[in-house]
């Protein structure tokens, strides 16, 4: 159920009414659902956060009688440095595969033997060691093919992916940040170690060109979702190749950010989700409708121990995000269970209910 201020509810009940007239300032006009076609689906960022929402579409991704399914494109950020990922990118030359690798993975809709291998991690200090058979797997297909986006391709193939997986850009990046302090950090996995306060993140080399089919995606889109996941280091580096933003704020389709539940220590400490909403603004412009909240408190034990790790629930205001021109939608997102994290399923349903309807 969604829930909210007066305000809100006004808000979404035009919003029901009309789809196109989904904020006042009509910057973008939604696509009207379609019937008798999948509901079209992009989703970026990396990390932990985009294989959420991959799981809970992957489920619906199949047409059946009144429900002809969903088209979903996932977009990868390409800046991981660390881990198995990097180790490869130093070795081999190689795009890091471990974000891809658990995209594919979260599409190919459950768990098989073949996911199971590809997920598996050797053990160990030397030679192998910490590497995931499935980004050994895509650097083995990259250097065979010549070609890092046939290398994805084919292993979606062979899992049986539910949707297609995009690296945002086939150019080697780097992050660089600027901290609170001015100083500059180069590398994802520096910056996470830095434990600073990010002000800004940009890409080295700066505005590289996307991957083929990335930009199109976009724009023929009825929903693109962007998060949830580390807000400088898995959201905000898509937004920061070539032509992704300008796509972004062109496309008709209904832009959605799917709010971070807890604060990331060292990366967004004490910030709102207003300051999450600011900050994807200030790097690719206006490129938001709408954001999904979590409106389901944790368990207070739940909360405790987070916070001893230094993560604190995100707050929002609800009136501030209608202020910087979003609209809130709030639902219970929240898996059950010590952990404080989305469910997927329950995401899947709040975005499609979005896509289809206007709610």
């Amino acid at each position: 159920m969604l829930v909210g201020t007066n305000l809100e509810s006004a808000l979404q009940e035009r919003w029901a009414e009309d789809t196109k007239s989904l904020l006042q300032q009509g910057r973008n006009e939604l696509l009207q659902p379609q019937v008798d076609r999948p509901t079209r689906i992009v989703a970026m960022g990396g990390g932990t956060g985009l294989p959420v929402v991959l799981r809970g579409l992957a489920r619906r991704a199949m047409p059946k009688p009144g429900d002809a399914g969903v088209d979903i494109t996932a977009v990868v950020t390409m800046s991981d440095d660390g881990g198995s990922s990097g180790r490869l990118r130093r070795s081999h030359g190689v795009l890091p595969p471990g974000d891809i690798r658990n995209c594919l993975v979260a599409l190919a809709g459950g768990k098989s033997a073949l996911t199971e291998v590809f997920q598996y991690r050797f053990g160990g200090a030397k030679g192998l060691a910490g590497h995931a058979v499935g980004n050994l797997l895509i650097a083995a297909l990259a250097e065979l093919k010549g070609d890092f986006l046939e290398a994805v391709r084919v292993s979606g193939e062979m899992l049986g992916a539910r949707g297609q997986v995009l690296p945002c850009t086939l150019s080697p990046v780097q992050l660089v940040a600027r901290m609170h302090d001015s100083t500059e950090v180069v590398g994802e996995s520096n910056i996470v170690r830095a434990q600073g306060r990010v002000s800004r993140v940009s890409l080295s080399p700066r505005s590289p060109p996307p991957s083929e089919g990335l930009l199109e995606s976009i724009y023929r889109a009825d929903m693109v979702v962007i998060g949830p996941g580390s807000l400088y280091s898995s959201v905000i580096p898509n937004l920061l190749v070539d032509g992704v933003a300008q796509a972004l704020r062109e496309t008709r389709a209904l832009k959605v950010m799917v709010a971070n539940i807890m604060t990331q220590p060292g990366e967004t400490d004490g910030m709102s989700c207003l300051d999450h909403v600011r900050a994807v603004i200030d790097h690719a412009g206006p490129v938001l409708d709408a954001v999904l909240l979590n409106g389901t408190p944790p368990p207070e034990e739940s909360i405790r121990r987070y916070a001893r790790k230094g993560a604190y629930i995100v707050p929002s205001d609800r009136r501030d995000l209608i202020s910087a021109g979003v609209v809130p939608v709030e639902a219970d997102l929240l898996k059950e269970g010590s952990k404080i994290r989305h469910d997927s399923r329950k995401v899947a349903r709040c975005l499609l209910k979005m896509a289809r309807s206007g709610l």
